[in-house]
């Protein structure tokens, strides 16, 4: 026993280290199981390999890596999905039908698992930094991890030993709760510090603890090119008007960016501002962030994931008495709670997978059938922000399908929420302005050149057969572009 032993283990739970292989038996067919993770960081990365069962139930923060979800998948074990996904064999297996998944806004799951008021989850399988006698202190993400914790009736920990144990020292966990009983949260500012810097744990429900030293999946960015660069700078004239009008403060109110090319390129465009002291407040925060914090533009950044390259995390572990003090990692209901967005003013910068010419987005289907991930956090902060934008490029596969459409083939965002888009043509500021009113400055400001006639001739005819209502419409036509895509691998084609 005593080679087993290890310094970042309580001496009362020495005894339950054990191999991935055998921590995995624990894990029987038919059980509902809680991964940490979030954004393909701090998930569990071994004992799911070995996993033997089947019509599992998987519930996460948000999406988790290959090694976590997509070798179960593959097996075939997992019957249902919540909340949130980005395995290509998961999509895959969700639009045959194979697996059941439900999407949610990642701000309630926490609650949706506390109102069963009860330990609901078989087994939470957590990565973690150590175990203290106070409590777990997680790796790189928070998520929904101390939800899984209290609520499960049995845990498994992965103490991974690549991430320093001085994680502890960035980590914020508060527990909001639930009605009627649910906390206040105490944040005015950004960098605010409310909570532990470790999980509270009933030590009876650890069965197995399992010594990794695993990379697991690191996120790969996609270059930033000459449209996702036009975007940026759209973006970064608009922000700069909007301080000159008064209606921001001169280094801006905190930014919360999603992942992805054109967060990046936004992010990054945003040094040509020469902005000192800016913070973030964020769900995820990724390689462009970091770069930011170590330019000094950005002074402070409050999130729930570290998603970084490999190069980064690297740079962050072996510097951690640098960035100590500047990032804050915290549960997902306190990073993307409505609350707080709300209070803090946040300018929220989302991509959509399409949006019509009213401003409705679609975030998460492909046609309006196939999921692609989910809502994941953006409807969290679209809805609360001072300013919310939308940035995506006006085409996609190759010029055949357009962003920019007469009504989405689903809603994720509704016009209530919405108030800029933006595309590599323009920027449209919808602020204040009717339904009618918003179709010309879509159609002309952000519509790729080769659709805008499709588009106008199909505004035209919803007036002719609407009439005077606020909201043209011509149902027959509404969704002639997916029509023609369907029967020609095109929209190009005439409406």
């Amino acid at each position: 026993m005593e080679e087993r032993k290890n310094n970042r283990v309580i001496e009362s739970l020495q005894d339950k280290i054990m191999g991935a292989k055998e921590a995995a038996k624990f894990i029987k067919s038919d059980m509902i199981l809680g991964f940490s993770g979030f954004t393909l960081t701090g998930d569990p990365k071994t004992v799911p390999q070995y996993i033997d069962a089947d019509n599992l139930t998987l519930i996460t923060s948000a999406s988790v890596g290959d090694l976590a979800e997509g070798i179960l998948c593959r097996k075939g074990s997992i019957a249902r999905r919540y909340p949130y996904q980005s395995n290509l064999n998961m999509r895959k297996e969700v639009n045959l039908g194979e697996v059941a998944y439900a999407d949610f806004h990642l701000s309630n799951m926490p609650a949706f698992i506390e109102r069963e008021n009860k330990p609901c989850i078989d087994y939470a399988i957590i990565e973690c930094t150590k175990i203290t006698e106070n409590g777990i202190v997680p790796t790189t993400s928070v998520g929904i991890t101390p939800t899984l914790v209290k609520y499960s009736k049995n845990i498994i920990l992965e103490v991974n030993t690549l991430v320093p144990e001085e994680m502890e020292q960035m980590m914020d966990i508060f527990n909001v709760g639930v009605a009627p009983h649910a906390k206040i949260i105490p944040i005015e500012s950004p960098m605010d510090r409310i909570g532990k810097t470790y999980i509270p744990f009933d030590k009876r429900k650890v069965k197995a603890i399992v010594m990794t030293h695993e990379k697991g999946t690191y996120p790969k960015f996609i270059q930033v090119d000459d449209d996702s660069k036009k975007i940026a700078q759209h973006i970064v004239e608009f922000l700069k008007e909007e301080i000159e009008a008064g209606r921001q403060p001169v280094n801006l109110l905190p930014i919360q960016s999603g992942v992805g090319a054109i967060a990046n390129a936004v992010l990054s465009g945003l040094k040509k501002m020469n902005l000192k002291g800016l913070h973030m407040y964020t769900e995820t925060m990724q390689d462009s962030a970091f770069e930011l914090l170590e330019s000094g533009c950005i002074s402070g950044i409050s999130t729930c994931a570290l998603c970084l390259s490999e190069e980064k995390q690297k740079k962050l572990f072996q510097n951690i008495d640098t960035y100590k003090d500047k990032i804050i990692l915290r549960p997902q209901n306190v990073t993307n709670s409505p609350e707080v967005v709300r209070r803090l003013g946040i300018i929220a910068m989302n991509t959509p997978v399409e949006f019509d010419i009213y401003g409705n987005v679609n975030s998460t289907h492909a046609l309006g059938t196939k999921i692609i991930n989910g809502i994941g956090g953006s409807g969290d902060f679209t809805r609360n922000a001072g300013l919310s934008i939308f940035a995506t490029k006006s085409e996609a596969k190759e010029g055949n399908i357009s962003r920019v459409v007469p009504m989405v083939s689903h809603c994720d965002h509704s016009e209530h929420d919405t108030q800029i888009f933006v595309t590599e043509w323009g920027l449209a500021d919808l602020r204040w302005k009717s339904p009618k009113e918003r179709v010309n400055l879509i159609i002309e400001k952000c519509a790729h050149p080769d659709y805008r006639e499709a588009l106008r001739d199909y505004y035209k005819k919803a007036v002719e057969v609407s009439g005077s209502t606020q909201t043209p419409q011509d149902l027959e036509h509404a969704f002639a572009l997916y029509l023609n895509y369907q029967k020609e691998g095109s929209m190009l084609h005439n409406m």
